[in-house]
């Protein structure tokens, strides 16, 4: 990655024809299941036993660090698991949820260790963990960035016209400003500047239109939220931040706002980041990004790409087959339909890895190679 020197005294951030998508994912789930022998079948899928039933795992304690976006999600595994597994158990002091780019720092930095981390970008595991601290990921899930807002101040807003309405409400300042997210903690944060850009290059009049009104700095360059147009806050308070009315509006994942059941506005999959077809990819490849605080200091260059959660099992987890027994949970007919509660995320069956045959036999029958469009994305 390339690095310069340090922005100035700012503070940092929380750091055409749109053709239609081609959905890639596809989860069949089926929620009746059979339990023989201890080991349970869902639709033709075997859950390959319990740690108790294969002596790979016994009397310990699940640990996970995962992005803040996954903190319903993972407990509720989590439970699951639990209840299935005799002789372990996963207290919700041992699992933090954070910012993605807090958990890689976490990892390298500060000495987290964790069963299980898990990403709000699938490209960070590959860039920031390899090869000292992880040996493969698996990509389970995707979701797209969508616009929360307040009923009362935004009424007759629709997936065409909120960003004109976004940028007429904002002007008040106030409460009526927009949240945003640290870029170089969250990927949330990079994540939102990018579907401004994106609004503006497919239905103003160019990438600047709707990004400059929320962020000075040139598209490319460091993004320092307007004061007067937005506030600095973090994506695991979104809910609470528009149900209090301290913001108006948050752009932040479809997840989050089903999960919250918020009122919120499905952006063009494009703009939302949530496609991967062609005209996609090169939407995505023509955007000049932007930059990000990294962990030593420099400036770090971002550029978008489809969101896509992935989770490893670090090289240094204390329970590695433990961590590896909860991916398989995840990637089971019973984790696809946690996840797909609602519409909150597309599960991805079988996993993408980037790295096969690093992948623990456990879980080898539930992934796949990362597809070609995405492997140039990770580097």
């Amino acid at each position: 990655m390339a690095s310069s020197a340090p922005p100035p005294t700012a503070a940092p951030p929380p750091a055409r024809t749109v053709a239609a998508t081609t959905p890639v994912w596809i989860v069949i789930v089926i929620v009746v299941a059979a339990a023989v022998g201890g080991v349970g079948f869902y639709a033709g899928y075997e859950y390959r036993g319990s740690p108790a039933v294969t002596g790979t795992v016994a009397n310990n304690t699940l640990s996970i660090a995962a992005a803040g976006t996954l903190t319903v999600t993972f407990p509720e595994l989590a439970s699951a698991l639990v209840n299935e597994t005799p002789g372990i158990t996963a207290p919700t002091a041992a699992q933090t949820y954070e910012g993605s780019l807090d958990v890689t720092s976490g990892i390298t930095t500060t000495g987290l260790k964790v069963d299980v981390a898990a990403l709000a970008d699938f490209r960070l595991a590959p860039q920031l963990l390899y090869p000292t601290y992880a040996s493969y990921e698996i990509v389970f899930a995707q979701t797209q960035e969508v616009l929360i807002y307040n009923a009362t101040d935004y009424p007759g807003i629709n997936s065409t016209n909120w960003a004109e309405k976004l940028v007429t409400v904002t002007a008040g300042g106030g409460t009526d400003r927009l949240g945003v997210w640290n870029a170089s903690t969250d990927p949330n944060g990079y994540n939102e500047i990018f579907s401004l850009m994106l609004q503006g290059q497919y239905y103003g009049s160019g990438i600047s239109d709707y990004y400059g009104h929320f962020y000075s700095g040139a598209a490319g360059s460091y993004a320092n939220p307007n004061p007067g147009t937005t506030i600095l806050e973090h994506e695991s308070h979104a809910a609470s931040l528009i149900e209090t009315g301290v913001v108006s509006a948050v752009i932040t994942y479809k997840a989050v706002a089903i999960q919250n059941h918020l009122p919120y506005v499905l952006l063009n999959p494009i703009v939302g980041l949530g496609a991967n077809n062609s005209t996609a990819l090169a939407a995505y490849a023509g955007l000049p990004g932007t930059q990000i605080i990294s962990s030593s200091g420099s400036l770090t260059p971002v550029h978008p790409a489809p969101i896509l959660f992935a989770a490893t099992v670090p090289l240094n987890a204390p329970n590695a087959a433990l961590g590896a027994l909860f991916l398989h949970l995840l990637l089971s007919p019973q984790g696809s339909a946690i996840l797909a509660q609602g519409g909150a995320w597309t599960p991805i069956f079988p996993g993408w890895t980037d790295q096969p045959s690093q992948v623990p036999g456990l879980l080898a029958p539930d992934v796949t190679g990362l597809p070609a469009w995405a492997t140039p994305l990770l580097s």
